[in-house]
């Protein structure tokens, strides 16, 4: 059986897990109940940040997984280790620029703080693998999109949430992750997304994408970013939508790598294509 799902009842939520065999991969999609509030307060004493997404999904997690324990994996946590709390300069900057846009709101002075209010995160994934881990370097080659614009027949799809926060409705700060699994490669988009209405727009992607036999992944990071100043030959009505808003923001930064697996690999790890 090459997909499994579990479901229960967890304090009035409905929590749920699924596994997928890719060869000799295991694809697990993890859902829970948002952090408990004591588990939040230590979270956010132990990464230096007063105050943690109004929904955290600390139990969340998508993990791709080799039979030889190295993989990766996405979860809310390491993601918010990865935002800056330190230097905050440009940021203040922007709370400014939304403190004036909003100065009838209560909460508007609530947004200056030592920290990263929009948790912003470069976050790309967590290796895993004690004894063997996958090895990052830069790599020229791409991911080929057309090829994956190609009907393929999806053996596997599922969406993880990892946190979000409205920002005291005036935006949204909201990152997941999703996978899609094909009969010879799977592919993976976690898309960090940022609205702060009247200020700007950020999206933060990693795709990861690996196809059966090779003896590598390749993920790609991009940062698109804009001044709602700048996009006002854009209809307001697609800013709520990262799918639409994306080709319209200006890309800042791309980074190519490629993930090689632990050269130990007995021969027969290398039949991955599903019959």
């Amino acid at each position: 059986m090459l997909a499994s799902v579990s479901k229960m009842m967890s304090h009035g939520f409905r929590s749920s897990k699924q596994d997928f065999m890719f060869g000799p991969w295991k694809v697990t999609s993890a859902k829970n109940h948002i952090m408990k509030s004591k588990d939040v307060e230590r979270l956010g004493e132990e990464i230096s940040m007063p105050c943690l997404p109004e929904m955290l999904f600390g139990d969340n997690v998508l993990r791709i997984q080799h039979a030889d324990g190295y993989g990766i994996e996405f979860n809310a946590i390491d993601a918010l280790k990865r935002v800056n709390n330190m230097d905050d300069a440009v940021k203040v900057a922007c709370a400014q620029e939304w403190q004036e846009s909003r100065a009838d709101s209560e909460h508007s002075k609530e947004v200056v703080r030592p920290y990263d209010w929009t948790y912003t995160t470069d976050y790309r994934g967590t290796l895993l693998g004690e004894e063997l881990q996958m090895k990052v370097t830069e790599t020229s080659e791409r991911i080929d999109m057309e090829k994956l614009k190609a009907r393929e027949n999806i053996m596997f799809f599922d969406e993880v949430l990892l946190f979000e926060d409205e920002l005291h409705d005036h935006g949204v700060s909201k990152i997941s992750v999703k996978i899609r699994v094909m009969p010879t490669s799977f592919f993976l988009l976690m898309r960090f997304f940022l609205r702060v209405d009247g200020v700007l727009i950020r999206i933060n992607d990693t795709r990861l994408y690996h196809e059966a036999g090779k003896d590598y992944l390749l993920r790609e990071f991009s940062t698109r970013e804009n001044k709602i100043a700048e996009l006002k030959h854009v209809p307001s009505g697609v800013y709520a939508d990262p799918n639409e808003i994306a080709q319209y923001l200006t890309l800042k930064l791309t980074e190519y790598e490629k993930l090689e697996l632990p050269e130990t690999q007995p021969q027969s790890d290398q039949e991955e294509t599903i019959q």
